[in-house]
């Protein structure tokens, strides 16, 4: 008989296929450009709507999951995921313009990449587990696992199939959400705001707590893309090596330590409590900026680089552990709502990052700093937030 924890399995596997959504792609950026004579703007634009549909989508389900259930959405999410897979294969082939079937297999993956995003944590939190913090902590470092095994797994067939056979690996990788998705149709889903019913929409805005946790969130997901957008570029300069091998270094030495403090938490969260965690990595998080930016050795910035990853690894997931404590009937509306903040920190942070850099005479390192208002936000709210519950347990925020 299935329990609760073959759920969790279930959501385990429903951030490894976001994060192949979100990664898998932007591998073959050079192949498409080659194979159907993409110019830049066009393999940006990619990107842009991957992500553009993924925030409308968060927005939408704010309204929509109540209404036909979750677990109607969670298997429509990886079946949309799977179809946008396969369809990066099929696609190109079955339309008139390969650039426009790109496109469409995009909108179908993204909108099950933003139904992810909406519905696993949510889901992970009303499971009748005793360490909430542990669970959404190590849940969300199968994301980060998700993204090494996308670059390096897809990086080995390359070099042994070919990168000419990316179609067999595309629909390779549509096989994930796909049988994920059955599983999900039979494991057991429980209610995100107990008996009571979730708060209402109106309701919910006029709470000042609500609204200090989408800040929380803007600032988790723009610390932390505000580093990982330049962690090939730190990893060229520092290694000397090729472009190839940058985006391999970089990036996974990025989500490696991202990875690591998401699960070391989640096996020590009940020595650790939240809020001096979610602090204290604020605080390395702000270290690791100045020593990427201003360090004199290459190498000294890609250290503060991956140790970026590590400082940034709980805030994601410790704001969505403060939400299920501080608005436990927040419901999907709540959730939906998080997501989008997030989303809007992972665009917002790297366009900071970009002007200050601009103004600064087009020089990226010098406008690193300007991400440092994440963080710093994050170590004012966070005791905003938690005033007044300071009678907790240890292990509690």
């Amino acid at each position: 008989m299935r329990n609760a924890g073959h759920t969790i399995r279930a959501s385990y596997v429903g951030y490894v296929t976001q994060a192949i959504v979100n990664n898998f792609a932007p591998l073959l950026f050079l192949t498409f450009a080659k194979e159907f004579d993409l110019t830049l703007d066009r393999l940006t634009l990619i990107t842009t709507v991957n992500f553009g549909v993924q925030l409308a989508v968060d927005f939408l389900s704010a309204k929509f999951v109540d209404r036909i259930g979750v677990r109607t959405s969670i298997v429509a999410a990886h079946g949309f995921a799977a179809a946008g897979l396969a369809g990066l294969a099929l696609f190109p082939g079955w339309f008139r313009s390969p650039y426009v079937g790109i496109l469409a297999a995009v909108v179908l993956y993204a909108v099950g990449g933003g139904l992810l995003e909406v519905l696993v944590s949510p889901i992970v939190e009303a499971c009748p587990t005793e360490r909430k913090e542990a669970a959404m902590s190590l849940l969300h470092s199968f994301y980060c696992w998700g993204h090494l095994a996308v670059i390096l797994l897809s990086t080995l067939f390359f070099s042994l199939a070919g990168i000419s056979r990316w179609r067999i690996l595309a629909l390779l990788w549509a096989a994930v959400p796909a049988a994920n998705g059955f599983f999900f149709a039979k494991v057991p889903l429980f209610p995100f705001t107990g008996d009571s019913g979730p708060i209402p929409i109106r309701s919910l805005v006029r709470r000042k707590t609500f609204w200090i946790l989408l800040v929380l969130m803007v600032c988790a997901g723009a610390s932390e893309q505000g580093m990982s957008q330049w962690a090939s570029a730190f990893a060229e300069s520092a290694l000397h090596v090729s472009k190839t091998v940058g985006d391999l270094a970089g990036p996974c030495a990025f989500a490696l330590t991202m990875g690591v403090a998401r699960a070391l938490y989640g096996k020590y969260s009940e020595k650790i409590p939240l809020t001096k965690m979610m602090v204290s990595c604020a605080v390395l998080c702000l270290g690791c900026y100045l020593l990427a930016s201003f360090a004199p050795s290459p190498v000294a910035g890609l250290i503060g680089c991956a140790a970026c990853g590590f400082s940034v690894g709980i805030f994601w997931p410790g704001t969505f552990s403060f939400a299920a404590k501080k608005l436990p009937a927040g419901g999907t509306a709540m959730y939906a709502f998080l997501a989008l903040a997030g989303d809007v920190g992972c665009s917002g942070g790297p366009t900071l990052v970009g002007l200050a850099a601009d103004a600064l005479g087009g020089n990226l390192k010098r406008g690193l700093p300007a991400a440092m208002l994440f963080p710093i936000l994050i170590i004012i709210l966070v005791p905003v937030l938690t005033a007044g519950n300071r009678a907790h347990t240890k292990g509690e925020p």
